[in-house]
């Protein structure tokens, strides 16, 4: 009878903490370090970590947790909309990688059989890297961001017919290939119809029955039965676990749950997440390195250079800009998980030769230990490969400071989001210019188009806050989350104008003293009055009497907040954030000419109904303020409401295409 032992789990945590302990110290991407252990603790060196199938699948089970909050990200009516770039250029990325590879591989002598199975391994990117990149740049929402996830997404699901392929090319399958193809496909439409269809229904139910309880450990309970439990059937019906979790997170996105549900993931994906990049540096065999270099370096070389120069041919000929092109290649070009388990399984049908799978097998997990530092300089590389990165760069810079040009004496708010947005609104209650700065490209997005003076623009570099009128700016307010960003911010500005007064928002008491000391005027602990304590001191800085601003502060306190009411939320405000659906959100979105609700009149919009708040509508340059019931909507005019987060989503859905 074989025991169960610890060791093997407690040197794996052990050397893991004093791994990523070192890697924050020298600030090194921790999934290195995690590769890292691997390697080191593994078969391939000193043995501490016993190689077997459980393993593998605890770091596939980080893969499933990940791909589920990815799926949180997305919603049904946001899929549609990116299925030009998730069937378009994922679809291409994959087809013409896989040729591609297959054609250098048999001029080199390489039967069609392996070279088929080792292009598609190949073709296959790095989810769990890249998402993880993107999440920590804050660049899921940019249009590298956007593509880069459309083309893994795409490449999740050609991994269900290349896995039926392989084991027929090798005589697995019995009879005709298309028809064990097209048997596959229909059971993965049926699987996923069933599971969009069903789970629509009940998923918003389920998880109200189980709030209902008041219960955090029972709603945790749930979390994980959701998403292990999607991931088990589609497993079942032969699809990737992956798949099947992204399509819980789905499910979940759309409902008043999904940031609840985000926050009490996080632990067990990243643990999990931490524990797979363990498995893949376990695989690496210095023996197969040295033996078979010349093999190991042309497969390295065409992960991260054919690769990138198809994605960057196909992107750039869909119309994208060069610079999102190439950022979205360079954010590709890597080897990903299910080239391991596509390996392993054409080795396991000697597809492949031993030497050729474990080259294989090296070439893919050395570009993904070469990916983070690749990633972590794209901005930097792509701004000095491509000129037109930086002629845009220009035309944004012009574009913000010909909007700015009209302002003097404004409050330029660094960051927009809760704080920032407070600040603004009291200020513009007042009638007190300002203007904005953040790095959400979503927030920016859907504010702009509400009619805020806020811009995409990140106030580290210099030539920004330039553009944003910091030198006609009478003082500047900074609502950043991150206090060492604010640290940069703060040092720029008063660099730059000794004498401007800054207003600061300090996360952590312990920075208010670092900030007054760099030279903030003043430093204010974040409470859930930061905001309107900074719009105060704004509008005492433009000569607003000290009862004034009391009696302001005084009427937004009794008036229970209606003046902030909702918030454009963002990527980094998101986590926790409309807990047990109560959180009141702002929203803003535009009518197209074939939108349901054109051609009706307020009165016929079910608000009532789906508990709707219209603020204001927006028709070209003018803003109209509670409308009557008789007034018309016209397509483009954009309607600015105020609710819970699903109701939101059920009364845009009503407006853009009916019950």
């Amino acid at each position: 009878m074989n025991e169960f032992s610890l060791a093997p789990i407690v040197v794996v945590l052990l050397v893991s903490v004093i791994t990523v302990i070192l890697c924050r110290k020298f600030n090194i991407p921790s999934m290195l370090g995690y590769l890292l252990v691997g390697f080191l603790a593994g078969p391939g060196m000193l043995s501490l970590i016993p190689k077997s199938h459980a393993t593998d699948y605890l770091g596939e089970i980080g893969i499933v947790f990940l791909m589920f909050s990815i799926g949180l990200e997305f919603s049904l009516p946001k899929l549609r909309a990116m299925r030009r770039l998730v069937f378009g250029l994922g679809g291409l990325q994959v087809g013409i990688t896989m040729l591609s590879v297959m054609g250098i591989l048999m001029l080199t002598g390489v039967p069609f059989n392996w070279a088929f199975a080792v292009s598609g391994a190949l073709a296959m990117s790095s989810t769990a890297i890249v998402s993880r990149i993107l999440s920590e740049k804050t660049e899921l929402g940019q249009p590298h961001g956007q593509m880069a996830m459309g083309v893994l997404l795409m490449q999740d699901i050609a991994v269900v017919p290349l896995m039926i392929l392989i084991p027929a090319l090798a005589g697995g399958g019995d009879g005709n290939i298309w028809a064990v193809l097209g048997l596959a496909f229909a059971k993965m439409l049926l699987t996923l119809g069933l599971l969009f269809f069903v789970g629509s229904k009940i998923m918003s139910r389920w998880f109200r029955m189980v709030a209902k309880r008041k219960s955090s450990e029972l709603f945790m309970i749930n979390v994980l039965l959701v998403t292990l439990g999607v991931s088990y059937l589609t497993a079942l019906e032969g699809l990737s676990m992956a798949l099947g979790a992204f399509v819980a997170g789905m499910l979940l996105s759309e409902t008043e749950y999904r940031f609840q549900v985000e926050d009490d993931i996080r632990p067990f994906r990243d643990i999990l997440l931490g524990f797979f990049f363990i498995t893949v540096g376990m695989k690496l065999d210095i023996q197969a390195l040295i033996g078979g270099w010349r093999q190991v370096l042309m497969l390295l070389a065409i992960l991260l250079v054919l690769k990138a120069l198809v994605v960057f041919a196909i992107a750039f000929k869909m119309k994208h800009s060069v610079g999102d092109s190439l950022k979205t290649a360079l954010y590709l070009a890597q080897g990903g998980e299910f080239g391991f388990v596509m390996l392993a399984i054409a080795g396991q049908l000697d597809m492949v030769s031993p030497e050729l799978e474990q080259a294989a097998t090296a070439a893919v997990l050395l570009s993904m230990i070469i990916a983070p530092f690749l990633l972590g300089g794209s901005d930097a590389l792509v701004g000095r490969l491509v000129k037109s990165s930086w002629d845009m760069k220009s035309l944004d810079l012009h574009s913000m400071l010909v909007e700015t040009m009209s302002k003097s004496d404004h409050v330029l708010i660094v960051g927009f989001g809760r704080g920032g947005q407070t600040v603004g609104r009291v200020l513009a209650q007042e009638d007190i210019p300002y203007f904005a700065l953040d790095l959400d490209i979503a927030r920016v997005q859907v504010a702009r188009s509400a009619g805020e003076p806020v811009s995409f623009g990140d106030a580290k570099r210099r030539e920004v806050l330039e553009a944003a009128g910091l030198g006609r700016a009478k003082m500047v307010v900074v609502t950043l989350n991150n206090m060492h960003e604010t640290q940069h911010v703060l040092d720029n500005v008063l660099s730059m104008y000794p004498n401007m007064p800054v207003y600061v928002r300090a996360t952590n008491d312990d920075y208010v003293k670092t900030f007054t000391d760099m030279g903030a005027e003043e430093a204010v602990s974040d409470t859930k009055e930061t905001g309107l304590v900074l719009a105060g001191y704004a509008m005492l800085g433009n000569g607003a009497s000290y009862r004034h601003v009391y009696q302001t502060m005084a009427n937004i306190r009794h008036s229970r907040y209606a003046a902030l009411e909702g918030l454009f939320v963002g990527s980094d405000d998101e986590a926790g954030f409309g807990e047990n659906g109560e959180t009141v959100c702002r929203h803003a979105f535009s009518l197209a000419q074939e939108a349901y609700a054109v051609g009706k009149t307020i009165g016929a919009l079910p608000l009532d109904r789906h508990g709707i708040k219209l603020l204001f509508v927006r028709r070209r340059t003018a803003r109209i303020e509670n409308p009557v019931p008789s007034f018309v909507l016209e397509g483009g005019d954009i309607l600015v409401v105020v609710g819970k987060k699903d109701e939101i989503i059920s009364f845009e859905n009503w407006s853009l295409q009916g019950d």
